[in-house]
């Protein structure tokens, strides 16, 4: 099973104290007409655990989806929840969402209204694209894909190495010349986990793993290459 996650970045000063307690707090509730009813939607955080330098917790949210049972449509509750980890790198607050990245954002936009008042005070992380190309060219054997945007090429909006064409230096110096390293999947030195990462911090582990591993890998092997 792939694994994917999001990092943010928070843009306010505040304490991992205040964030534990504004979490506890923090409940939505959306009434949608269903037909002759009323339906409550839920969306909260609960087991919300603390340590010396983080707040974790599950985000969860209600969404109403509708399955075909005998010939009709029926409407359930479907709860779609997040693993979500709030980290003092020293110099910032980073927050981790485990969950696909459209689902990531809206969780990540919803936590800053609830916590800040505002949906500007937790924003994507950003991975210069210099220390992406260190993961490439410190291990190129490792590298399985690299994905290349910002191209100056008329006419070309990405570019893409993979297969041999990665162990040709000249090709992905002249690419390099062309554009900015967007997308990485590469083999990690220690453990040969299979890992997709792009420069706004999206990370995808393609080795099966348990969740707990791969927040363990994020937060000493990507948050250091945060900018």
């Amino acid at each position: 099973m792939v694994l994917t996650a999001k990092i943010f970045e928070i843009r306010e000063d505040a304490s991992l104290a205040t964030i534990a307690a504004k979490l506890g707090e923090f409940r939505e509730r959306q009434i949608v007409k269903e037909e002759d009813r009323e339906v409550e939607l839920l969306t909260d955080v609960r087991d919300i655990q603390a340590g010396p330098n983080h707040i974790s917790g599950i985000f969860s949210r209600d969404k109403l989806i509708r399955i075909k049972q005998r010939g009709k449509e029926v409407p359930i509750i479907k709860t779609i929840e997040a693993y979500i980890e709030f980290r003092n790198r020293g110099d910032k607050i980073l927050l981790t969402v485990a969950q696909e990245k459209h689902f990531a954002n809206s969780a990540a936009t919803t936590l800053s209204n609830a916590l800040f008042l505002n949906y500007k005070s937790i924003v994507e992380a950003y991975i210069p694209p210099e220390n992406i190309q260190q993961i490439h060219e410190s291990n190129p054997e490792g590298t399985k894909l690299i994905w290349f945007d910002q191209i100056d090429i008329p006419g070309v909006d990405k570019l893409a190495l993979a297969g041999p064409s990665l162990m040709d230096t000249s090709l992905y110096q002249e690419y390099l010349s062309h554009g900015k390293i967007w997308y990485i999947v590469y083999t990690t030195r220690s453990g040969g986990k299979i890992i997709g990462l792009t420069r706004n911090a999206v990370v995808t582990a393609f080795t099966k793993m348990p969740e707990s591993e791969f927040i363990d890998y994020i937060t000493s092997n990507v948050f250091p290459l945060i900018r």
